[in-house]
This record gives structure tokens, C-alpha cells and sequence, in this order.
């Protein structure tokens, strides 16, 4: 993993990452003070060697050398039975017990020894390390370095510091088990983000789609808490940030195919639930906003929602108008005192895809485009019927919306290859439920049950409707 690849996980999962660090803390301290509290005591001794004793005088450089090769020597010889057996005897312990709270050390090229005892009881810490020294101090200077019919000792042991009782516990720190546990469980939050990262196929937002497709983002809408009982969040939140997203969207939208001879757009998703129809009837209302002669047509025969969301009746539509029932004027109704007209889906017929691909279709969108500057089609989901990619072929192309954290990679990928099989322009990408995340709309489980509309809004601003 590289640094820019850690970077990417911390960004995006650094509230995780935090959790993780002050958990783990939390746990070290926790368990530092579940454990019994263990107090060290030290004592040092200072080795001297005394060249006019000693029988191998000749065979040492001097003094010093003499006493650092000693004290190498002597290391060792602190944790050995000889030593630690009648210290053992005397507390009252084995001396295998004893040798595990015993150890000895040196700094390097010195000559000075440090013995060090550790024990639940400060007191006894200090018994043992003084004891210790004592006996190691006799087995030195009495047994190990008395020449053969000498009196005197060859290496002097003097003690230079005494063991004393500690004041304070060595083991465990609160400190050191606080910054072990945090950097276990900042290690552990790294790894469980990493994870998430490599097996959350969901789209991130706006930048994870700049990086990963080749169509521009051309808006991003933040989440709206109450779009479901209010989806016209351009007038229920008129001043609200998604509001803006969409003006900004709408600003976007008039660079797309700038020049061309029709200004026809189809609005879709990959999947259900990712809120396109909420974001084609925004647009529609923001466009027409600014003067602009808007057309707003429901191409969802399977699961309509335009009259739902802009409170019209829709009995009447497109349906109609391509099987000849009525004419194009009979069912287009003017929203609004902009120049915003809506054409309902009308009655949901058996073969939506034949009727949204058919000759008359094509004819209706040229007509819609020679009158309005704009023709806005919700269209159903790209993957689960090919309706999307028929109207796209008959328009300027298709305008994909993306949920932010709902919707998936691989679906849009699949959702754009179907667009490019089908020669079909995909113009840009909006994002919508963005952290901030936006409205949502949705298709919900009930998708292709006739009749079902679990995602209805509650209530639906009342229009203004013109003669």
C-alpha cells in the first residue's frame, strides 16, 4: 500500500481511524489497570581489578580491560544457582521463581554492573536486589577470584548504589500501555478501512467518479432529510443548498452539446432508488425559472412518478399520444407560471420498450424539441430494461444520475458499456445524496409490481396550474 493509497484510506475513513485510536488507548489503559502493579528496585556495584594480586597479571593490558572483560563475565554469573540458590533459600522461594525477577546488566565498555529485582511488593523488590548483591558480591570476590593460598581478593566489588524502596510502580505504565494500544487499534482502524475499501463497491462521490469514468460530473446534490414528502425541493427549500446544486446543474446543462439543433435530454440511473426522477423534475422547475420553454415528459411507462411529484393529474400522457388516443396538445399540461409544461406517463401499457422505440416516439420528441428550448425524459433504470438507451438514441443523449454511497461502481461501469454498445451519448454524471447527500427518489423493491409506489411521496407542493 502506498503512501497516496494510505492517504485515500485516512481521508475517507479518518472518523474510523480516530474511534480506532481512542478505543485502543482506552484498551491499554484498561487493561494496565486490570494488571497487579510490579515495582523495580536497582543496586549497582562497581568492579575493580588489582593488578599486584592477581596471578595473570601478564596476560591483561591493564586494569580497565581487566575489569571490562570481568564484568562481561560476571553478567551471567547473577542469574546462576550460585548466586540466586541461598538468596532463594532465605525468602523462601525456588530459585527458578527468583531468577525470573532477577536480571543484570552493564552499559557498554563499563565496568559497572546494575542488579535489578522486580516484585509486586516495593519492599521485597529491595530485599531481593540487596540480597542478590550481597551473595553475588561473595561468590565474586571470596570464591571466584581468591588466588590459590591468598588472603586477598584479585577483583574488588563496591557498591555504588544501594537498592532503595521504589515510590512508584515500574510495570505497567498508563502511559506506555495507552500509546501500544492506541497505535494497535490505529493499525487495526487502517486495516478494517482497508478492507472496507477493497470489498464497498459503492461510488464515494463526486471525485470517486472523476476518477474512475470517463464522463464529467455535472452536478452534485447534497442530501434533503425530507425529500421523500417534499421532492420539489427547489420550492419546498428554495434558498437550501440542494436548491443551488440544481441551478448549478442547470448552469452545466446549457454548455452541454452547446450549439446543437435540439436541446433533448434523457434523465436515468444504472439502478432504482439513486433519485433521477426527483432530479429531472428539479432541473425541469429551475430551467423554466430563468424564461427558458421547458418540456417535461415521464418516458417511465413501467413505474411513473412525474405527476406524483408535480401534482397533476396523470390518467393521460405519452401513452396515449403514441397509440393516437389523443393528440400531443390534448395531454401536455402547463406547470407553473414559467414556461414549464409536463406530459405525464399516462396508463402504464405492456410493451413500454416497443412504444418508447417506435417511429411515433421519434416524432414526438422532434416535435417537443422544435417547441421548447428544452425537452427534459425521465427514463427508467439503464440495467433493468433497455427503455433508457432507446430514448437516448432518438435525443442528445443521457444525463446518468449516481447515488453517493448507495450506488455501485460495477452498475454504472455496466450502465455506461450498454450506452457505448449502443452508440448512445452519456453527457455527464450528477451526484446525488451526497454527504452532504442529496434528494433521493428511487424505484425501491417493488419496481415492476404493477400499482406498488413505495417510494410516493407523502405530499406534493400543489402547482400552479394555467389554462
Amino acid at each position: 500500500m502506498n503512501s497516496s493509497t494510505i492517504g485515500d484510506v485516512a481521508k475517507k475513513n479518518w472518523l474510523l481511524l480516530v474511534a480506532s485510536l481512542v478505543l485502543g488507548a482506552f484498551a491499554g489503559v484498561g487493561l494496565a489497570a486490570l494488571q497487579p502493579p510490579l515495582y523495580t528496585s536497582s543496586t549497582q556495584v562497581y568492579v575493580s581489578v588489582d593488578l599486584t594480586v592477581t596471578q595473570s597479571a601478564n596476560d591483561l593490558l591493564q586494569g580497565g580491560n581487566a575489569a571490562e572483560q570481568r564484568v562481561r563475565s560476571y553478567l551471567d554469573l547473577v542469574t546462576k544457582s550460585t548466586v540466586l540458590e541461598p538468596v532463594a533459600e532465605r525468602l523462601g522461594v525456588t530459585r527458578r521463581s527468583l531468577a525470573t525477577q532477577v536480571s543484570a546488566s552493564s552499559p557498554s565498555r563499563s565496568v559497572l554492573i546494575d542488579i535489578t529485582a522486580t516484585d509486586p511488593d516495593p519492599t521485597r523488590a529491595r530485599d531481593i536486589a540487596n540480597a542478590v548483591r550481597e551473595r553475588f558480591q561473595d561468590v565474586v570476590e571470596d570464591e571466584i577470584e581468591r588466588p590459590a593460598g591468598s588472603d586477598a581478593s584479585s577483583v574488588t566489588l563496591l557498591v555504588t548504589e544501594p537498592a532503595e524502596t521504589p515510590a512508584t510502580r515500574s510495570s505497567p505504565s498508563l502511559r506506555t500501555n495507552a500509546v501500544i494500544g492506541g497505535l494497535l487499534g490505529l493499525l487495526l482502524g487502517l486495516g478494517a478501512s482497508a478492507t472496507r475499501m477493497i470489498f464497498d463497491t459503492r461510488i464515494d462521490g463526486a471525485s470517486d467518479i472523476e476518477s474512475s469514468f470517463s464522463p464529467p460530473v455535472v452536478g452534485s446534490v447534497p442530501f434533503v432529510r425530507d425529500a421523500a414528502d417534499h421532492p420539489l425541493i427547489v420550492q419546498h427549500a428554495n434558498r437550501g443548498r440542494a436548491a443551488e446544486a440544481f441551478r448549478t446543474l442547470r448552469a452545466n446543462l446549457r454548455f452541454l452539446d452547446n450549439g446543437a439543433s435540439k436541446r433533448a435530454f434523457v434523465v436515468s440511473s444504472a439502478q432504482q432508488s439513486e433519485g433521477k426522477s426527483t432530479t429531472v423534475t428539479n432541473l425541469a422547475v429551475v430551467l423554466a425559472e430563468t424564461g427558458a420553454r421547458v418540456a417535461l415528459v415521464d418516458g417511465d411507462l413501467r413505474r411513473p412518478r412525474v405527476a406524483d411529484i408535480m401534482g397533476l393529474e396523470g390518467a393521460v400522457g405519452l401513452t396515449d399520444v403514441l397509440i393516437g388516443r389523443f393528440e400531443l396538445d390534448d395531454v401536455l399540461q402547463r406547470w407553473g407560471t414559467h414556461g414549464l409544461s409536463v406530459l405525464p406517463a399516462g396508463s402504464v401499457p405492456p410493451n413500454p420498450s416497443e412504444l418508447l422505440g417506435s417511429a411515433q416516439m421519434q416524432l414526438l420528441v422532434e416535435s417537443l424539441a422544435s417547441r421548447f428550448d428544452y425537452v427534459l425524459i425521465d427514463a427508467p433504470p439503464v440495467l433493468p430494461v433497455a427503455d433508457a438507451t432507446l430514448l437516448g438514441a432518438i435525443t442528445n443523449g443521457v444525463l446518468m444520475v449516481a447515488a453517493a454511497k448507495k450506488s455501485k461502481r460495477a452498475e454504472l461501469a455496466a450502465a455506461l458499456r450498454a450506452f457505448d454498445i449502443a452508440d448512445v451519448r452519456c453527457l455527464g454524471v450528477v451526484v446525488t445524496m451526497t454527504r452532504s447527500k442529496s434528494t433521493t427518489d428511487g424505484y425501491g423493491s417493488g419496481y415492476y409490481r404493477e400499482g406498488v409506489h413505495d417510494d410516493q411521496p407523502a405530499a406534493s407542493p400543489a402547482p400552479r396550474l394555467l389554462a
